[in-house]
């Protein structure tokens, strides 16, 4: 682990201690940028001057940038600052040091798979980690002026967003959810690299089209054994098992659509029916001001699982009764096809997350009731 240099971007000099308000406080507190935490402090006067005037960083938050070889982490009020790698014996040093600092909260940014190990590794050590929409902590920088881009200043953001935000905890995916959702991941990179294919094999030269051919033949095979794992994975599990059992039993719901659930949506029979309609991106939300009043949309959430509940929805609309006669009694009201297929999406979801919190397979007039 490489130290930072904590606190040199702040007028304080070296040594110098600032007095700072509490958040919700008119109270003052003192504060050491310069104090690096770890379970053994380069600076062990600045760590005996800091406990003498009772400033525990016991319940701070911190911010953890992540890239693809090094963790930047910043710690608010303190406003400590330092480096580590990211591999298996940095994230492991770096959670025994948070460990010593008892955070109330520590924010990573979700990065496409780069904060895997380090999240693992701090919810491993039993240390309160939430991983966050970039979208969300990019829009609070904006909003406080933070228009500078540095790994540093990432984890600064990071470490103010979850002060003031203070965004829930959750229980992160398992192994066996994490594997079932890459090998989820893989088959839709595969779908997406067929389809290209396909269409690249309609206007390529007669020359070129056999080895596009043999392309597609290869990724058909390829995909088929991503398939087979995927089935695999989900019968090894009993609750998985059950639950897809539960999904199949809705008209319009196939093996895409359950295992894409399954793997993406493990809120699915937690959460209510608002809750987990805004948690996908299929709530409307609200364009309005003043005099104006706009369309409903929906947006945000999460993209994957819209894309295949929208294709479920479009097959239930011809083969469940009751989404089949709420898109005819939709249309019939005047409302435009796609606002009513969106509808049908939502009303989809909230039968599928009901069957699975009461545990009951389908039954269409208990959900008409």
């Amino acid at each position: 682990m490489r130290a930072g240099l904590p606190g040199r971007d702040r007028p304080n000099p070296p040594g110098s201690v600032e007095a700072v308000g509490e958040q919700g406080s008119s109270r003052l507190v003192l504060s050491q940028p310069e104090q690096l935490p770890g379970p053994k402090s380069p600076h062990p006067q600045g760590r005996a001057a800091r406990e003498a005037a009772g400033m525990s960083e016991r319940g701070c938050v911190v911010g953890i940038d992540v890239s693809k070889a090094t963790l930047d982490i910043a710690v608010r009020p303190s406003g400590a600052r330092w480096q580590a790698s990211n591999d298996p014996d940095g994230c492991a040093m770096l959670a025994t040091q948070l460990t010593e600092l008892e955070p109330a909260l520590i924010v990573l940014e979700a990065t496409g798979g780069y904060e895997a190990v380090p999240a693992a590794a701090l919810v491993a050590a039993g240390l309160p980690v939430v991983v966050v929409n970039p979208r969300q902590v990019h829009d609070f920088a904006k909003a406080s002026g933070q228009l500078a881009k540095t790994d540093a200043l990432s984890a600064a953001v990071l470490a103010h967003f979850g002060e003031v935000m203070q965004p829930p905890v959750r229980p992160l995916p398992d192994a066996d959810t994490q594997a079932l959702q890459h090998w989820l991941a893989r088959r839709r990179q595969l779908v997406e690299m067929l389809t290209a294919e396909q269409n690249r094999s309609q206007t390529a030269p007669v020359a070129i089209r056999p080895t596009i051919k043999a392309h597609l033949g290869w990724l058909r095979r390829q995909l088929k054994g991503v398939e087979r794992r995927l089935k695999e994975q989900i019968q090894r599990s009993p609750v998985w098992r059950a639950q897809e059992h539960l999904l199949a039993s809705v008209p319009g719901v196939g093996p895409v659509l359950a295992t894409t659930l399954l793997a993406d949506v493990p809120e699915l029979g937690q959460l209510n029916r608002k809750e987990i309609a805004a948690l996908v991106g299929v709530a409307p939300l609200n364009r309005d001001s003043g005099t104006l009043r706009g369309k409903r949309t929906v947006w945000g959430g999460r993209a994957p699982v819209r894309a295949v509940l929208y294709m479920a929805a479009l097959v239930g609309t011809r083969k469940n009764p009751v989404l089949r006669a709420f898109y005819a009694r939709l249309l019939a009201a005047g409302k435009p096809k796609k606002v009513a297929l969106t509808a049908c999406m939502r009303k989809l979801l909230t039968i599928l997350n009901a069957i699975l919190k009461h545990r009951t397979p389908w039954k269409p007039i208990d959900v008409c009731a």
